[in-house]
């Protein structure tokens, strides 16, 4: 059987130009059609053909090949923008503390709507990568500089996801400011650590809640672990969005920008009532000062002091209530399909992390310790 004719378009930079790299296996038809390209040229260095990066060059490309062959543009596609949830983004305060990064870099993170924290750390491990090449133009920093500035981070400890995200941040500049998608396709990324979430035992979650006094964050609390909602879904809940008929919680644009429900405790109900009349919120579920949303420091600093008044001798953040949520609901028979919707996960194979920490299965197991 035949194997089906394939060419790969790949971003190359050639003399400070942009170009359309291709790359193929040795094929008559192909190199037949190669050759009819106007303006064609091999690159040593890259080991393949290129043309100007216009777009009349690329659609001679797809309309001399369709039919012909499949064109690979796993590395030619604009990558999509990774929209996320949390505070505005605050690009002014960004550009007056790095002056050296390039005005578009923070216009693309304004355009793209990122997080207010993506685009802090991108913008701190961007400013750590230009300062490393204080005399270089960015264009002019090819994929080998790259990898030993990565090999330097590597060697001087810093951590993995560290070095993952210096990667991202120069991607950004070079594939969604620069427009060249995948330009450095040959970035090798640190493997990455498999790590079990953290989780709580009810009876923690239950005494965080009694020994936190102030109802509001009572509230915070409990909605967090009865509801598995992430720290900034939290912070984005509305007034609006509590539907005691229903008994859900409607989380508006969460991660990746998906709307979802979650369930709503009875008990919570109550409190939120209770916690309604006192503090009389008017758009925000949880306001801070003058009807802003409630900051994300606060709600760590309330999940933190309950635990410590809960005599729990380990550093406890939100996001370990959401951990609990699952795990708990898991242990509890809930069939993992429906884990995965309350939690707005892409698919169950992420949620399956919880089938790790679940302890209900153990109970059957007789350790061999304890046999006669």
């Amino acid at each position: 059987m035949e194997l089906q004719k394939q060419i790969t378009l790949k971003h190359l930079l050639i003399d400070n130009q942009k170009k359309i790299g291709i790359q193929f296996y040795p094929d008559k038809v192909i190199q037949a059609l190669i050759k009819s390209l106007s303006g064609v040229k091999w690159s040593e260095k890259f080991q393949m053909v290129y043309l100007p990066n216009n777009q009349q060059n690329f659609y001679t490309i797809l309309k001399t090949f369709k039919g012909v062959a499949w064109v690979n543009m796993k590395y030619f596609a604009r990558n999509k923008p990774v929209n996320t949830y949390g505070e505005e983004l605050k690009i002014d305060d960004l550009r007056k503390k790095y002056p050296k990064i390039p005005e578009a870099y923070f216009q693309k993170l304004e355009l793209k709507r990122y997080a207010l924290k993506t685009a802090e750390n991108y913008t701190a491990c961007f400013d750590r990568f230009k300062r490393h090449f204080p005399t270089r133009k960015l264009m002019s920093i090819d994929e080998t500089d790259i990898k030993n500035y990565l090999k330097g981070l590597a060697q001087r400890k810093y951590s993995d996801s560290f070095v993952n995200l210096s990667i991202n941040s120069i991607k950004f500049y070079y594939e969604v400011v620069e427009g060249m998608p995948n330009r450095f396709y040959d970035i090798e990324r640190p493997m990455k650590t498999e790590r079990l979430p953290e989780i709580l035992s009810k009876e923690e979650v239950i005494a965080m809640i009694n020994k936190t006094f102030n109802i509001k964050h009572q509230c915070i609390i409990s909605i967090l672990y009865s509801s598995g909602l992430r720290r900034g879904e939290l912070l984005n809940l509305k007034l609006s969005d509590i539907d005691g008929k229903r008994m859900t919680i409607r989380v508006e644009q969460g991660k990746g920008k998906k709307d979802r429900y979650s369930i709503l405790s009875e008990k919570l109900l109550l409190k939120l009532r209770l916690y309604y009349k006192q503090y009389k919120p008017t758009h925000y579920l949880f306001e801070g000062k003058k009807g802003q949303p409630y900051s994300g420091s606060s709600v760590r600093q309330i999940v933190a002091k309950a635990a410590k008044n809960a005599n729990i001798n380990k550093p406890v953040r939100p996001h370990m209530l959401r951990h609990s949520f699952a795990t708990h609901l898991l242990e509890a028979g809930t069939d993992l399909r429906h884990i995965q919707l309350l939690l707005g996960h892409n698919s169950t194979k992420t949620t399956e992390i919880y089938t790790h920490v679940a302890t209900d299965t153990f109970k059957t197991i007789k350790n061999p310790l304890d046999c006669p």
